[in-house]
């Protein structure tokens, strides 16, 4: 995978925020340098993306991220070039949901990868990446049904 789209991933993981995605995936991408004697080449784009995920959902258990954080400039956002009509509501739909459903519909629906691909990066079973994405999508029809023609 390449960096743009991993950041792409952490953003919505991480509902928005572009400034903590790229430190989410820089942290990945420094856990995959540790490890990669061990990763195998052939599994290299789900080892990746796994990292992702994961680095995502530590960030956000962080004490450190729960502290109020004050700053005396706005700091600049990376562009990143959604390719989505409307990617403030895409990621406001998505902000809504817990963590784990949140990476199983973006896996799925945004990142495309089949159910057995959204199960090794999660590390969970098939039938729970289903009723996860299933669920999301129920919730989120529910929650915002004027967007529903705009979920999968």
């Amino acid at each position: 995978m390449r960096r743009t789209e991993l950041v792409r991933v952490a953003a919505l993981l991480l509902s928005g925020d572009h400034a903590r995605a790229e430190d989410v995936v820089q942290m990945a991408l420094t856990r995959l340098y540790l490890a990669w004697p061990k990763v195998r080449l052939d599994t290299l784009d789900a080892y990746v993306r796994r990292c992702v995920v994961n680095a995502a959902i530590d960030d956000r258990r962080s004490v450190f991220r729960r502290r109020e954080q004050a700053q005396a400039q706005v700091p600049d956002v990376a562009t990143i070039e959604p390719h989505y009509a409307d990617h403030a509501t895409l990621v406001a739909l998505l902000a809504t949901l817990p963590a784990r459903m949140r990476a199983a519909v973006v896996l799925r629906y945004v990142e495309g990868l089949s159910v057995t691909e959204t199960a090794k990066a999660l590390r969970c079973t098939e039938g729970t990446v289903k009723s996860q994405s299933a669920r999301g999508l129920e919730r989120l029809r529910a929650i915002f049904p004027e967007h529903a023609h705009e979920l999968v």
